[in-house]
């Protein structure tokens, strides 16, 4: 018997705001247990009393196959939540943004402008390469209504596609699983001969779960995998296990050792990988490595269509300006690395890579240099199928957060997967619901079209500026505007000081002021966060960071859907 006693907690935790935020990190899933042994996988399964493992594919699955496009999906899974304002920059907000985030955000200096009205850190400058050559771009405000703010539950609908999921309900197989599952009906007695699918890091992910199996080839970590690819073997059986000190040691070294001479995956990916090789120098970090493997998997054409890995670290409370500079240089480095490789081999342009996050975070910064759990963020593709570089769809305005300083989605996630799966691994659209549960997705489009679906107008960035926003069409001199519904503001004019504004609120309320020249155009924010009842005083040339020239200004105070102007002199 085994000498390790656990207690368990069993009430629910739902996120930063609760105090079992840590805990819900600790906590195992239903499906993690298992996992966790170190034996999840499809290459080998127990079928009744029988091991099954992967053999010939049936005439059925091979014909099936050579219909299928040549084209790969790569998922890039960003996991704790990364944050979308850190990662594509607003430049047409960039004073609210800068304003919301005193002490984190990215001076202008450090901001790589890709368009006029986007951009990137700098740290993320190795993309610059792949925005020239119409191979990066990045889809504003993904999410969905009423997104979860829980890593566990966010992580599941994003794989599940289920928007009622709460906690353990919902639903248990994933959006690539549903698919698999048509594209193989008789995938537990013929899987095909090569893996379906790689998955490198396994715990409670259900994107390729099916009713029946997980679709995918499964490994903990880049070390097993390259393990695998190395060697040929799945687990070394003179490993330590977690139960050496007690009977189920042996029993479960048994298991591997019978798992090695079973799962005829692991040596058809042994062959690929020494028919492979790569032709750039990959750094040497995890998520690198991660992708140094796949492009090597690839090289020596595998015959796997969709891969997905990991790069976590993302759940930045604290320091997140250091950690997120850390994670998105090293991905930026090894995506660019990654396609210059399989450029060598004119593979790239049959790769797709999208990233997901299992939220975004908060507009405004916390108190300890960092982000909280938010909603809408950006998702990142990344190859030459894309046919240009561009920003897609709609911002979020950063004006107009809901009452928890959220930005609120503009793009349904669940467009992007069937858009990817109609138009890239060209399956039917009709499929394509039955895979997204019913779902009538909108197509976007994203530079790819396989079913010759007519693609509905969505906003696109890939050069030109948007013109500025103009003014409200008030007198800004109206009498009636000093006071509305019972909220009073008042330019007035210190001696030897710049010219203030006034603000009295009856209630607690958010509150946006922004300010416009007299010809109309929007020359920054002065104030955007929650502000509480009572009374406020605003330095004007302070907030501009001493920028204005002198002459006259409109300043315009938006609280709910009422909207207030008035013109003041700065001096």
């Amino acid at each position: 018997m085994c000498d390790n006693h656990h207690t368990h907690d069993t009430s629910p935790h739902k996120g930063i705001e609760h105090e079992g935020h840590d805990l819900e990190h600790k906590k195992w899933s239903r499906r993690s247990f298992v996992q966790a042994l170190g034996i999840a996988g499809s290459g080998s399964m127990f079928l009744g009393s029988n091991l099954i493992s992967a053999s010939a594919p049936s005439p059925l699955t091979a014909a099936v196959a050579a219909a299928e496009t040549d084209n790969i999906l790569v998922l890039i899974r960003l996991s704790g939540g990364n944050d979308g304002l850190s990662t594509v920059i607003p430049i047409q907000q960039y004073d609210s943004y800068a304003n919301a985030r005193p002490n984190i955000y990215i001076p202008e200096s450090k901001v790589l402008k890709l368009t006029d009205d986007f951009g990137v850190p700098t740290y993320m400058s190795a993309l610059e390469p792949l925005w020239g050559d119409g191979q990066f771009k990045a889809v504003h405000g993904v999410g969905y209504e009423n997104q979860s703010l829980s890593h566990f539950t966010g992580s599941d609908i994003f794989a599940n596609t289920d928007l009622e999921t709460t906690g353990f309900s919902g639903e248990n197989t994933g959006w690539m699983g549903r698919h698999f599952e048509d594209l193989y009906p008789d995938y537990l007695i013929n899987p095909p001969a090569s893996p379906a699918a790689i998955q490198i890091g396994n715990l409670s992910n259900l994107v390729f779960q099916g009713e029946e199996t997980n679709y995918a080839f499964v490994t903990n970590n880049v070390d097993q995998l390259e393990q695998i690819a190395q060697t040929g073997l799945f687990y070394d059986v003179d490993a330590e296990t977690p139960f050496d000190n007690c009977m189920y040691g042996d029993q479960l070294r048994f298991l591997r050792g019978v798992a090695n001479t079973t799962y005829e995956y692991a040596g058809t990916i042994h062959e690929a990988y020494m028919a492979g090789q790569n032709q750039v120098e990959y750094q040497d970090n995890g998520f690198a490595r991660q992708l140094a493997l796949l492009a090597r998997l690839i090289k020596g054409n595998l015959g796997t269509k969709v891969y997905m890995i990991s790069l976590g670290g993302f759940d930045t409370h604290g320091n997140q300006p250091e950690v997120h500079e850390r994670l998105m240089s090293n991905l930026s480095v090894a995506i660019n690395n990654f396609y210059e490789d399989l450029a060598f081999t004119e593979q790239d342009d049959n790769v797709l890579s999208m990233t997901f996050s299992e939220f975004g975070r908060r507009i405004f910064e916390n108190g300890s240099n960092g982000t909280d759990h938010g909603k809408a963020a950006p998702t990142l593709f990344f190859g030459s199928g894309l046919s240009g570089s561009a920003f897609v769809g709609d911002h979020p305005s950063l004006d107009e957060p809901n009452n928890r300083g959220n930005l609120e989605y503009t793009m349904d996630f669940r467009n992007l997967y069937g858009t990817v799966l109609a138009e890239w691994l060209c399956v039917p659209r009709a499929s394509v619901e039955k895979h997204l549960l019913g779902h009538p997705y909108q197509a976007i489009d994203l530079g790819f079209n396989c079913s010759g679906e007519t693609f509905d107008d969505i906003a696109m960035d890939n050069d030109p500026p948007i013109l500025p926003e103009t003014p409200p069409s008030q007198d800004p001199n109206d009498p009636n505007i000093d006071i509305l519904d019972g909220i009073v503001h008042t330019p007035y004019y210190p001696q030897s000081s710049a010219p203030h504004i006034h603000l009295e609120m009856p209630v607690s309320a958010h509150v946006d002021i922004e300010l416009f020249n007299i010809l109309g155009q929007r020359v920054g924010t002065l104030y955007n966060q929650i502000m509480l009842e009572g009374e406020l005083d605003i330095n004007i040339r302070e907030q501009m960071r001493d920028s204005l020239s002198t002459g006259k200004y409109i300043y315009r105070i938006s609280v709910g859907d009422k909207k207030m102007s008035k013109s003041v002199m700065i001096s």
